[in-house]
């Protein structure tokens, strides 16, 4: 095949079939198309999306552009993908609940970048957690725990790596088909049996409003189907913190009171749950949701969850006590000052990207690849919408390097708030379950 046959395709508006695709998709990982070529791909793609069979094809040759692992283990091979948000920590007590509940997780995640947080960033807050582990360590740790949550090797998915950066410069980003094969090129080079989405919507999310959420899901859920991979989604809320706390130890310290039942963060809690329910169902563990949700809800409840997720941070590094002395392991930030609004009030809405871009500006995230984190710092204790705040109830709580960093960050924080007299009702978490 030929690029500009494809291109020329795409320019008239036609639909490329799903063995240009495949071609195209290979091309881009081997170097066979030019970055000017997957460029004009890219904005062809934009402005004239691709039929369901063509973006299973793409997304397909992208996954095999690298390596793709296969498993040999007792049980089914699932994992979780979430579109990105702020306070979103569910992949820590997800994963050991589902390896406690009979699933093997090799859960390949990412680091944060702009105003969401990234699961490995938050991971290595913990002393000693190493997230880049051999393909050999990762199958040892998989088979022995149940669950490793590491980064991407380079040879994972080679193709997306390129488009991707592409897709940066050329403004191509926000394209539907173009994010769901990067997303599932990634996730199925796991060898995945199972996949549940996770799909973001509102002020901290990529897709602000229902419409886009439910056509990324779609999109999703019906590419990784017909790649062969069962799937399902969840678009949840992502108009305010999932939990109370943004930025790295202080989402783990949340982690560890859920998973240890010290004080339960109940949408923390309630989405581990659904997503996990939404995987045992998909690979057969259990007979459906209502029955996979009962299921991770008891190995939270009697600790084994805790106990996997101790005996994962061990293997990869981390501390072999940190379920029972977690406070005395992670860092903790110099300054901690509570942050009261300008006015009295109810929390009416609350500018969740500003939320963490205000970690950013702390140092506990990145605008580009490379900076350096400092793990110990953030927010709790985060009103959520339809709290009342005043004087003495403030809005969060900063925790700083400086004082001037505190400050800074105290004003960012009033101004990704709305106040109002009356205030508005909490949202829903879960807003709705998307299938092919």
């Amino acid at each position: 095949m030929e690029a500009k046959r494809i291109l020329a395709t795409l320019r008239l508006g036609e639909q490329p079939t799903a063995e240009e695709m495949a071609w195209f998709g290979a091309a881009i990982g081997s170097g066979e198309v030019t970055d000017a070529q997957a460029g004009a791909f890219a904005m062809g793609v934009c402005r004239d999306p691709l039929g369901e069979e063509a973006r299973v094809a793409l997304t397909l040759a992208m996954r095999d552009s690298g390596k793709v692992l296969d498993w040999a283990m007792h049980g089914p091979v699932v994992d979780k993908h979430s579109t990105g948000g702020v306070g979103d920590c569910v992949s820590l007590p997800l994963a050991p609940a589902l390896a406690a509940c009979g699933a093997y997780v090799p859960m390949i995640s990412g680091r944060g970048l702009g105003h969401t947080g990234g699961t490995l960033d938050k991971l290595e807050a913990i002393p000693g957690y190493t997230a880049e582990v051999s393909e050999v360590r990762l199958r040892e740790i998989v088979g022995s725990v149940g669950c490793a949550i590491v980064g991407a090797s380079a040879n994972i998915a080679p193709a997306d790596k390129r488009l991707y950066a592409i897709r940066d410069v050329t403004g191509t980003v926000e394209s539907i088909d173009l994010i769901t094969a990067s997303i599932l090129s990634k996730k199925l080079a796991a060898g995945l049996d199972a996949l549940v989405l996770d799909v973001k919507m509102g002020s901290g999310a990529f897709m602000k409003d229902i419409v886009e959420a439910r056509a990324l899901a779609h999109s999703l859920v019906d590419t990784a189907e017909g790649a062969g991979c069962r799937a399902s989604a969840l678009i949840t809320e992502m108009g305010e913190p999932l939990v109370e706390t943004a930025g790295n130890a202080l989402e783990v310290a949340e982690s560890m009171k859920t998973l240890t039942g010290e004080a339960v963060a109940t949408p923390l809690w309630d989405l581990t749950v659904a997503l996990g329910g939404e995987l045992l169902a998909l690979c057969g563990i259990a007979p459906d949701e209502a029955d996979g949700r009962g299921r991770i809800e008891a190995v939270l409840r009697s600790g084994e969850a805790a106990e996997t997720f101790e005996r994962m941070i061990h293997a990869l590094g981390g501390p072999a006590d940190f379920v029972g002395a977690w406070r005395r392991h992670l860092p903790v930030a110099p300054v901690v000052r509570d942050i009261f609004p300008d006015t009295d009030g109810v929390v009416e809405t609350v500018d969740t990207e500003a939320v963490g871009m205000a970690v950013v500006l702390l140092g506990g995230g990145r605008l580009r690849e490379g900076d350096r984190l400092d793990p110990s710092v953030g927010f709790d204790r985060l009103a959520g919408i339809g709290t009342a705040v005043s004087s003495k109830q403030p809005l969060a709580q900063v925790h700083a390097a400086t004082e001037g960093a505190a400050e800074a960050a105290a004003k960012a924080i009033r101004a990704a708030y709305r106040i109002t007299r009356d205030g508005a009702p909490a949202p829903e978490l879960i807003h709705e379950r998307i299938t092919s």
